[in-house]
C-alpha cells in the first residue's frame, strides 16, 4: 500500500514539475527567435544588400536569402513598407508561417542608392515542431 502511495506521489510531482517548466522553453524559444531574426536581418543588410534587393523589388532574392541565413525547422514571413508605412512587396515572401508561437522582429533598412529610402521590415519567425 505504501508503494503505491510513494508511486503515485513521484507521478504527480513530476507531472507538476514538468508544467512549471513548460512556459520557460517557450520564452528561451521566443528570446532566441527574435536574437535569430535581428542577426539575420543584419547580415543580410552588410554591405546594403537588403536595401538593395527591396530598390529593385527583388522579392526572390530576398526570399532565397532568408532560406539561406534561416536554420531548418524555422518558418518565416517578410514584410516591407516604405516611410508611410505602406506595404511595398507586392508578393508573398514566406515559406508557410506555421507554428505556435509566432515572434516578430522589426528592422529599420536604408538604402544605399543615390536617392536615400527608409524601409521597416518586419520579420515574423515561428518553431516549426
Amino acid at each position: 500500500m505504501m508503494e503505491a502511495f510513494l508511486a503515485v506521489l513521484v507521478i504527480l510531482s513530476t507531472s507538476v514539475f514538468s508544467i512549471t517548466l513548460s512556459p520557460t522553453a517557450s520564452s528561451d524559444d521566443a528570446k532566441m527567435l527574435a536574437t535569430l531574426g535581428m542577426q539575420v536581418l543584419m547580415e543580410l543588410d552588410n554591405n546594403g544588400t537588403l536595401g538593395k534587393f527591396i530598390d529593385e523589388s527583388n522579392w526572390t532574392a530576398v526570399r532565397e536569402s532568408l532560406e539561406i541565413l534561416l536554420p531548418v525547422g524555422v518558418s518565416y514571413n517578410i514584410t516591407v513598407y516604405d516611410d508611410e508605412m505602406s506595404q511595398i512587396n507586392d508578393s508573398t515572401i514566406s515559406n508557410g508561417l506555421k507554428g505556435q508561437r509566432i515572434i516578430s522582429v522589426e528592422y529599420l533598412c536604408a538604402s544605399q542608392s543615390s536617392e536615400v529610402r527608409f524601409y521597416l521590415v518586419r520579420l515574423q519567425l515561428a518553431l516549426v515542431r
